[in-house]
């Protein structure tokens, strides 16, 4: 039995089952914390009533987990489908308590010029059966115009840029009707040109 014991030691270190995770864990993130991954979307879930999306990324070789948190749902420019060929960019991270790895993604974009192409022609026919184009909505612009309505979040980035235009080209009046322009409600709130804020606002006179 004493020669069983003696052999059986060697130079290897000993970790716990949880060192050894922890260990995986941190090698996975700090090598592969931000890439680009091209795939199949497969098993869509969501997203769920906690906002967040569960699928696969697949090719004919392997499959990864994917996940795309509340947050990040709500800054994507499409709503992921089965089957849609996607470049996900995001980090890569383990779940220790199932030896599993998946991919965080932050961003989702169609794979190629022709998956997006084939995206906004679809949405272009969904908005022309709305009526959206016809010519009947139209409005003609005047020539010079002393009031601007802008419908858009009236503290981010697009309004200061659009202020900042005006003041260099031609100062004038300028109403900001407050909406959302992330989140689930965004775009019925841009369309409508209602939100949250209430009455618009004189944001500036630009002169």
């Amino acid at each position: 039995m004493s020669d069983f014991f003696t052999e059986s030691k060697t130079n290897a270190a000993e970790y716990t089952v949880s060192e050894i995770s922890g260990a995986l864990k941190r090698t996975v993130e700090d090598a592969f914390g931000n890439v680009r991954v091209r795939g199949e979307i497969s098993g869509y879930r969501g997203p769920h009533s906690s906002g967040h999306a569960y699928f696969c990324l697949k090719d004919d070789r392997a499959r990864l987990d994917a996940v795309v948190w509340k947050t990040a749902m709500a800054r994507l420019k499409f709503r992921p489908e089965e089957g849609m060929e996607v470049i996900a960019t995001g980090r890569l991270t383990t779940y220790p308590g199932k030896s599993n790895y998946q991919i965080v993604i932050d961003n989702l974009e169609p794979a190629g010029a022709g998956a997006l192409m084939a995206l906004l022609e679809e949405r272009k026919r969904k908005l022309a059966a709305e009526g959206l184009f016809e010519a009947s909505r139209k409005r003609r612009l005047p020539f010079m115009p002393k009031v601007i309505g802008v419908v858009t979040s009236p503290t981010g980035a697009v309004i200061r840029d659009i202020i900042h235009r005006i003041k260099d080209r031609f100062p004038l009046h300028v109403l900001v009707w407050p909406v959302r322009v992330q989140g689930e409600t965004s775009g019925a709130e841009v369309a409508g040109g209602r939100g949250g804020g209430g009455r618009r606002q004189r944001l500036q006179r630009a002169d």
